[in-house]
């Protein structure tokens, strides 16, 4: 199998590759790409559907669509930025078709599980205080607006910049600041004790 995006390659060679692969639809290059993006991806659709049955549907048809237009991957872009950008896009024409399925108005929630996986896990105490903070926060997360939600989810869980997630949204940089600095003070507002333990 062919190894890809190797140490020893810059980002520019990378990106290049990738872009080469996508062109001529390399198959063990999208099952790389599944693999490596798949958490990310699908975290990314459940925070800006809030219904995890729908994200799993937008998920398939974005990887189609990736392999569908990988020729239109430009490699000066980041992947991540490009695939957000079709998966959002998948989302609001999916919004048009049927105007019941809104921004927000989708309902679903996930429910974690407890596990221990072995003794330098940490105790089931700290495990389940963890599960419980992150329940909150998901909560919390997703009780917001989807246009905040969707921007915090960007920066915060899929590290994009400011700039990429401009270009993944539409908007322009200066609503991105914005509804960045208002997520942040709405989720605050959403948390036990208003973000303060």
């Amino acid at each position: 199998m062919v190894v890809y995006f190797s140490m020893a390659l810059g980002r520019d060679d990378e990106a290049r590759e990738l872009a080469q692969g996508l062109r001529t639809r390399n198959p063990e290059l999208l099952e790389h790409l599944v693999e490596q993006y798949h958490y990310r991806l699908l975290r990314y659709l459940i925070a800006l559907t809030a219904n995890p049955i729908l994200a799993e549907d937008l998920f398939q048809e974005t990887w189609l669509r990736v392999l569908e237009r990988g020729r239109q991957y430009k490699p000066e872009y980041r992947f991540e930025s490009w695939l957000f950008a079709i998966a959002r896009n998948l989302f609001l024409d999916r919004v048009r078709r049927k105007p019941e399925v809104g921004l927000g108005a989708l309902g679903g929630e996930d429910e974690g599980e407890f596990d221990l996986a072995d003794p330098s896990t940490p105790s089931p105490y700290d495990s389940y205080r963890r599960m419980e903070e992150s329940q909150g926060l998901q909560r919390a997360l997703m009780g917001l607006s989807a246009v905040y939600r969707e921007v915090l989810v960007l920066r915060f869980q899929e590290d994009l910049q400011l700039e990429e997630i401009a270009a993944v949204t539409g908007a322009p940089l200066p609503t991105v600041k914005s509804r960045l600095y208002r997520g942040l003070a709405a989720l605050q507002q959403q948390l036990p004790s208003g973000g303060r333990s």
